[in-house]
This record gives C-alpha cells, sequence and structure tokens, in this order.
C-alpha cells in the first residue's frame, strides 16, 4: 500500500515538473518573441528615422547641378523655385484685383504664368537652367573684379520702388537730334495710278529730325512710404512661404549680370553701329500671283507697282494676297529674322533701286511665301537700343555656353522633387463665368388687314 502511494506521488511529481519545464519553454519564446519584435520595432524606427534625417538634413544639401566644381543643392533650388512660383501668384492676383476679379482676362493675359504654375516639373527644370547660368555669371565676374555689395541691392530695390535714399534719381541723359530717313514713297489715295512715280524714288540721303521727348523720370517717394509699401510687398511673399533673403539674391543675381553683360560688351567690342538698310517689299502666300506680279514690275516699273498694291483699298472679296510693306533701316539680322535669310541676302546684296526676283522663304509650318524687293538705301548706322541691347544679350548667352561646355554635371536628383508650394487658387484655372445671354426681345404682332398687311 505504501509502494503505490510512493509511486502516485513520484508520477505527480514527474507531472509537476514536466509542466514546469514546459512552462519556462514557452516563457522562453515568448521572451524571445519580445526580443524579436523589438528588435523589428527599433530596425523600422531607425529605418524612419534615417529616412527623415535623409529628407530634411542630407538630401537638401545633395547637388541637382555641378557648375565648375560649384554646387547648386536641392535646398537652393527649391526654395527659388517656391520663390518663382510666390511671384508668379503675386502677379495673377495683382491683375484679378485690377480687372475687376475678371477671371477670363487675366487667363488670357497671363495664361502662360497658369500653365506654369500647373507644370512643377517644366517650371523646375526652367528655373534650374537658370540658376545654371547665374553660376557661370557669377563665376565670371569674379574673375573680372566685379562685386555686388549689400548697399547695392537696398540701392536696386530702392530703386524699384522710385526710392533712392532721399536723393533725385539719375537724369536720363538729354535727348540728341537724331538722324532720319528721308520720306520714303507716299502711298497714293487711289486705288489706280495712272502716271509713272518714278521721280519719286527716296533718296539715301538722311537729314536731321526733331529732338526726342525727355523720358519721364520715376517720382521720389519718402524712405517712410517706401518702407511701408515693401513691406507690404515682403509681407505677401513671406505668407508664400518666401523668405526676404531668397528675394535679395535673386535682385543681387541680376545686378551681376547687369554688370557682366556691360563688362564683356567692352570686352569683346561689340560694335555700336552696323551696316542697315531700307527696302520696298512685295509679299504674297502664292507663287503665281508673286510671278504675275513680277511680269507687271518688269512693264511698269517696281514703284509703279508697290505703290498701286499699297494704296489699294481693302476689299473682302479679292483672292489677292500681295502686301506692300516698307523696310526702313534695318540689320541683316532684323530682316532675316522678320522676312527670312533669302530676302535678306537680296536686301544686302542687290544695286540700289533694282527689284529682285521672286524670293521663295519656306516658313517653321512648312508653308511658303513670296516676296520681291527693292533696295532703297544702304550705309552704317548706330544701333537702335534694343538691337545693341539684343547683341549684347547674345554675346552673354554665347559666353555662357562656352563656359558650360565640360563644366556641367547634371544628378538628375531634381527629377520628381519640383516644389508644388505655393499653390495657385483654383479661381485662376476654373473657367470664366460666361455672359449672361441677352433678353429675349418682345415679338410685334401685326392684325390682318393692318399697314404691313399685302393686301
Amino acid at each position: 500500500m505504501a509502494r503505490k502511494r510512493n509511486g502516485v506521488a513520484e508520477e505527480a511529481q514527474r507531472q509537476t515538473r514536466k509542466d514546469i519545464l514546459i512552462a519556462r519553454k514557452r516563457a522562453q519564446q515568448t521572451r524571445q518573441i519580445r526580443i524579436g519584435a523589438a528588435i523589428v520595432a527599433g530596425l523600422l524606427a531607425l529605418v524612419f528615422l534615417f529616412a527623415l534625417v535623409n529628407e530634411f538634413v542630407i538630401a537638401p544639401s545633395r547637388p541637382v547641378a555641378i557648375v565648375s566644381d560649384e554646387e547648386i543643392t536641392l535646398r537652393e533650388w527649391q526654395e527659388r523655385v517656391r520663390f518663382e512660383r510666390a511671384q508668379r501668384i503675386v502677379l495673377l492676383e495683382n491683375q484679378l484685383e485690377a480687372f475687376g476679379g475678371d477671371v477670363g482676362i487675366v487667363q488670357q493675359i497671363a495664361g502662360q504664368a497658369i500653365v506654369e504654375l500647373q507644370d512643377a516639373e517644366g517650371l523646375g527644370q526652367t528655373v534650374l537652367n537658370r540658376m545654371i547660368d547665374e553660376v557661370v555669371m557669377r563665376q565670371a565676374a569674379e574673375e573680372h573684379g566685379i562685386t555686388v555689395t549689400e548697399e547695392d541691392v537696398d540701392a536696386e530695390i530702392g530703386a524699384a520702388f522710385a526710392y533712392f535714399g532721399g536723393e533725385s534719381p539719375t537724369p536720363t541723359p538729354s535727348p540728341t537730334a537724331t538722324i532720319m530717313p528721308t520720306p520714303s514713297l507716299t502711298p497714293l489715295p487711289t486705288a489706280v495710278i495712272t502716271e509713272e512715280v518714278a521721280t519719286l524714288t527716296p533718296a539715301p540721303t538722311a537729314t536731321v529730325g526733331p529732338t526726342g521727348t525727355p523720358l519721364p523720370t520715376p517720382t521720389p517717394v519718402s524712405e517712410e512710404a517706401f518702407q511701408e509699401t515693401f513691406n507690404e510687398f515682403l509681407g505677401r511673399f513671406r505668407a508664400l512661404g518666401v523668405p526676404e533673403e531668397t528675394y535679395r539674391d535673386v535682385v543681387r543675381t541680376q545686378l551681376y549680370r547687369e554688370r557682366l553683360t556691360e563688362a564683356l560688351a567692352e570686352e569683346r567690342e561689340v560694335p555700336e553701329e552696323a551696316e542697315q538698310a531700307s527696302a520696298f517689299v512685295l509679299s504674297f502666300d502664292s507663287e503665281e500671283e508673286a510671278g504675275e506680279v513680277a511680269q507687271r514690275i518688269e512693264e511698269e516699273g517696281f514703284l509703279t507697282v508697290w505703290n498701286t498694291i499699297r494704296s489699294a483699298p481693302v476689299d473682302p472679296e479679292s483672292e489677292s494676297t500681295a502686301v506692300a510693306n516698307e523696310v526702313l533701316w534695318r540689320t541683316r539680322e532684323a530682316i532675316a529674322t522678320n522676312l527670312g535669310e533669302e530676302v535678306a541676302e537680296a536686301i544686302f546684296s542687290l544695286p540700289i533701286d533694282t527689284a529682285s526676283e521672286v524670293l521663295e522663304q519656306t516658313q517653321a509650318d512648312e508653308t511658303a511665301s513670296y516676296h520681291v524687293v527693292q533696295v532703297s538705301g544702304r550705309e552704317v548706322r548706330p544701333l537702335s537700343a534694343t538691337e545693341l541691347e539684343n547683341r549684347k544679350l547674345e554675346l552673354l548667352a554665347s559666353f555662357i555656353d562656352e563656359q558650360l561646355t565640360g563644366n556641367l554635371i547634371l544628378t538628375e536628383f531634381d527629377r520628381g522633387r519640383a516644389p508644388t508650394q505655393p499653390v495657385l487658387d483654383p479661381i485662376f484655372t476654373s473657367p470664366p463665368t460666361a455672359t449672361p445671354p441677352l433678353p429675349p426681345q418682345p415679338t410685334v404682332e401685326v392684325e390682318p388687314g393692318g399697314e404691313d398687311s399685302d393686301e
């Protein structure tokens, strides 16, 4: 009996020991699971932390472009894109206010700004290209000894708001007498010319024209008025997430551009005058009509035909495409831009008062136009302010291209990272309010037998 009780006790002891071992094993497994979960959670936390550090600390410092060992960082590029977006939004808001809230007019006038704001990646690429050019300009400016101080930036900003530090603005140079071309053939008011007008051929002799009207100068404002206006201006940009320093950087870059442009123009001796020509031009959309007019020119003379076409009254039912124009003292480049290289070549090579053959010019859309020209004068003349500025800008663009050759690395780290802030107000992309239809007009009923009756 005692042996049986001892066996039962041993069996119970073994069962208890087994349960203890199982419990220990389960506890160990649970502990391992918890440790594994903690390790996984820790790794996820580290990955998340690394992603945050990478996105907000490391990535913004990575270059999107390298220009001659100088980096344009992601942060710099994104700040500039935000400024460009804010600038366009402020422009649109100003125009909306100026036109009394008429979105349709704003969409017509500033449609390009709206399109650019909707294409974040496209605008970002445009801004990056501009910043690359600006790095080249700053580097070249340093090599030319050009500096832009904070005082220069302050003065430029003040001038933009008509504040000149309590002084009057720099006076515009007094206009001098300009050399004007002798008046050309005056179109006759009649549609048909019955007499030869060859004696009216303009001579290339230049005469002194009247003195030009002085350009208006900005009215200086007080420091208090300037600060109020400027603070309001900056407040609008700050509200869109753009700091003042970004705006100042843009002004500083513009000063570098202007000063480097003038330095390069002086260094490379951009000419301030060039050979220019005046000519009478007949233009056609039809080769057949151009040939018929060329035959008339042989019989009647160029000026007679030109004046007949120029003086003809407008006839909506006419099938003629002939247009008579006069080019007055333009450079070869300007004529080539407007009329094509073939026409420019003829105008600068034909003898004076000699009509050309029919000249064909193919347009960008592969359509053709036809021209007959006669040169009335050629001489070396001073370039207009616009043409001279264009030549300087062409020199700057060519210089930048030279400097970038072999010195530009695009990392493409900007792809997909173009800011979409600040956001364009949906009002600018909404359809304009349709013009309300006119109310129906009352109809007048005529009683039978009245005055309007056929009987």
